[in-house]
């Protein structure tokens, strides 16, 4: 929104420095609008002002010094010029304070503006009165804000004020908004005010949090009952990191409480006291660094003597990677062969995580979410991962609060669209500085956070409370083991959110199926077409969709199908000719009996059936591409879960609320119910008991036998002659579907 006195500045700044372009000073936009473009204008208006030869955007110690030099403060009686003076009065007037007409006069109002200023920021106790006095000046002319802003907390606001009022006299210290929000700045005055509290001389004192810092405080324990600044310090840290606690000098019994609690959920000693860890913790994202986890990282392959120098260690869970795009740099980055088998025997777990580049805002697309998403389930399918796995996707780099707005929620939004067009195989974490975790978990797009806390010079990590739901905080890298057992492992702090995998898939006999390529689509397209003519299939009229349509869901839903296949290790082309078979005969007496279910369970009518005649009111009905019942879905699912194949609950095939909740979803969501037939060939297989016993047979598999396939071909579709029949014409179809499979997944 503009705003004419901002636009007035502007045009000072033009006016005055026409010949800005030769000065350094650029020609503003007139729009009214104050941003970091006018404050650097400004900025060099000043330095030019002030006789500085090399003009800068920076405001820093050279400028800084210059006016300490030059005025000492500034005032009615030690501003140099009108020029100076209208040069103050347009940054007041960019910060939202009264900058009395930009006239060149540091008048009353100019005046009471400096008096509300430097109480906004908190100095108003070491600076009374109106003037000017430099670290004032340099907070005047940056975009930091002194009132709460976008629902800034008043506590946060309190305590930025109170760091400013006490410490604003330190060398090194500078003035630190007061918006009511956590941040680095805010983040790294807290250690200062730390080692000045310490007793650390202006010079040694430098916002970094080293030896002599954790010394000092490994002698500052505080507990119930205590009292004074250290508290106040303490609490502020409590507070900033979204602590329900007073910002207060009285260590109290209800603070005691908070601390408990902020102690289980870092996974510290729980004492209630203000001991060196909680510090730690509450000051820097990385903690104590000497804690020692139960989990690991590391690009290393775990072999048997590694393995076990991890488990002496005292290490669970071990993070490993699915794909490694160039093996030239780190050639175990990859999960190696028969590596998920030496964890598994170990006794330790496995959680995986997906990372190629992923370490720059230019990374990140709606396409590269899509892509990362389906190449990373894939190679979990690959490695053995189990359904239900949770594969964690990585933001590698420091991004700021605007790049996960802009690139990186639309980038995990794609992953998880994805993963639910693949009949979400997997479950999504994200790995990543804290604010992105936040931010991307609070999206619903991740369900949990590993936190790559050892970069805690990253902006997203710095004044950004833990994630609510972390499983995995990196804190260190470091050695374990000796000689062959010797292994550099990311350390990280375990909170049990995620135990991994400790059981897996063994790796394939054959190479999986891949999604399909288009290339081959007229051809396929042509040949199952032609093949289902020549038999008459189906015949006659009566049927919704014609042979194009049904293949062309198919292929809609490829990655799905896809997905399912090489999950449970069989051939696509047997998901693909049951579902396109029963979709070819998808008649309007279908339409009629879905309608008739609908009707049966809501007594409504859908609009796909009102016009249909003879609605018959049905408890259930064979629905959706691959015409699958309410009462088989959860037959045959619940078969799956039971034989660990599958995450969810057992059903009750012979509730009427259990099938409906089925059947709408085989009816209404085209990616369950294909990702729903290698359930019912796995039951089938495993003897489909229920109305007709069958016969157990090997479960299917890349080598199936032409006899065991047209068994599990004939056993979807029931039993007797006709099931028999229908069999013997669909394997050919089977035969059609995987002559293309082969030639891409080899090719």
């Amino acid at each position: 929104m503009a705003d004419e006195m901002v636009r007035r500045a502007q045009r000072f700044i033009n006016t005055t420095y026409g010949n800005g372009a030769t000065l350094g000073i650029p020609k503003l936009n007139e729009n009214g609008q104050t941003g970091w473009t006018v404050m650097y204008a400004l900025t060099r208006a000043l330095q030019y002002e002030m006789g500085i030869s090399t003009l800068s955007n920076n405001f820093g110690p050279g400028t800084l010094s210059a006016l300490q030099e030059k005025y000492g403060k500034l005032d009615e009686t030690t501003i140099p010029s009108a020029i100076f003076c209208r040069i103050i009065q347009s940054a007041l007037y960019c910060k939202g304070y009264d900058g009395g007409d930009i006239d060149g006069t540091y008048n009353s109002r100019v005046k009471d503006a400096v008096v509300k200023l430097n109480q906004n920021m908190g100095v108003d106790g070491t600076y009374p009165g109106s003037s000017l006095w430099p670290k004032v000046v340099k907070g005047l002319f940056n975009m930091d804000a002194y009132v709460t802003v976008n629902s800034g907390s008043e506590t946060v606001r309190s305590i930025q004020q109170w760091l400013n009022g006490r410490y604003v006299l330190r060398k090194d210290y500078y003035v630190i908004p007061c918006d009511g929000h956590h941040s680095r700045d805010v983040a790294k005055s807290m250690i200062l005010a730390i080692q000045y509290e310490l007793g650390m001389a202006d010079g040694v004192a430098n916002g970094v949090f080293g030896p002599g810092t954790q010394s000092g405080l490994k002698n500052h324990t505080l507990s119930s009952g205590a009292s004074g600044v250290w508290v106040q310090l303490f609490t502020a840290a409590m507070v900033l990191n979204k602590r329900p606690v007073s910002f207060s000098t009285s260590f109290t019994s209800a603070l005691t409480d908070s601390v408990r609690a902020f102690q289980g959920f870092m996974k510290l000693t729980v004492n209630g006291q203000g001991d060196f860890r909680t510090w730690s913790s509450l000051l820097v994202s990385y903690g104590d660094q000497t804690r020692q986890g139960e989990a690991c990282d590391g690009v290393t392959k775990i072999t048997p003597v590694r393995a076990q120098a991890l488990k002496d260690a005292g290490y669970k869970y071990i993070g490993r990677y699915l794909y490694n795009p160039s093996t030239s740099d780190l050639p175990e980055k990859e999960i190696q062969p028969g590596e998920l088998a030496t964890i598994k025997e170990y006794g330790l777990r496995c959680f995986p995580i997906y990372q190629t580049w992923a370490r720059s805002v230019d990374y990140y697309s709606v396409a590269q979410g899509a892509a990362d998403c389906m190449n990373a389930a894939f190679k979990a399918e690959e490695h053995g991962f189990k359904p239900g796995s949770r594969i964690y996707f990585a933001v590698d780099y420091d991004a700021v609060n605007d790049e996960v707005t802009s690139h990186v929620l639309p980038y995990f939004r794609s992953i998880k669209e994805q993963m639910a067009q693949l009949g979400s195989p997997y479950k999504i974490g994200v790995y990543g500085p804290r604010n992105a975790c936040s931010r991307i978990s609070e999206e619903g797009y991740a369900d949990t956070s590993f936190v790559s806390d050892m970069s805690s010079g990253f902006s997203g990590n710095l004044g950004y409370a833990m994630p609510e739901n972390w499983a995995f905080d990196q804190i260190v890298t470091k050695v374990v083991g000796s000689g062959e057992g010797r292994i550099e492992i990311d350390n990280n702090i375990a909170s049990g959110r995620d135990t991994g995998q400790g059981d897996f898939h063994p790796a394939p006999s054959q190479k999986l199926d891949i999604g399909f390529n288009l290339d081959y689509w007229a051809a396929l397209l042509k040949e199952a077409d032609d093949y289902m003519e020549s038999i008459g299939r189906p015949g006659g009229v009566g049927y919704v969709y014609t042979r194009q349509q049904c293949l062309e869901t198919l292929m809609n839903h490829d990655a799905a199908i896809t997905s399912s296949a090489r999950r449970y290790r069989m051939r696509k082309a047997l998901i693909q000719t049951s579902a396109f078979w029963e979709f070819c005969h998808y008649s309007y007496k279908d339409i009629t009996q879905d309608a008739g279910v609908v009707m049966y369970h809501t007594g409504v009518v859908p609009d796909w059936g009102k016009d249909l005649p003879g609605v018959v009111r049905l408890v259930d009905s064979s629905t959706g591409v691959a015409k699958i019942s309410g009462r088989t879905c959860i037959l045959s699912r619940n078969n799956s879960v039971r034989a660990g194949l599958l995450d969810g609950k057992i059903l009750d095939s012979t509730s009427e609320s259990d099938r409906w909740a089925m059947w709408q979803k085989c009816n209404q969501d085209n990616v369950f119910n294909l990702s729903t037939v290698p359930h019912l060939h796995i039951w089938a297989a495993d003897g489909k008991a229920g109305d007709h016993d069958e016969t157990p047979i090997n479960r299917p598999a890349l080598g199936y036998s032409d006899t065991e396939t047209f068994e599990i071909l004939r056993r979807y579709q029931g039993f007797g002659p006709q099931a028999e029949a229908d069999a013997q014409l669909r394997m050919p179809l089977y035969a059609i579907f995987e002559k293309y499979n082969r030639v891409i997944r080899e090719s």
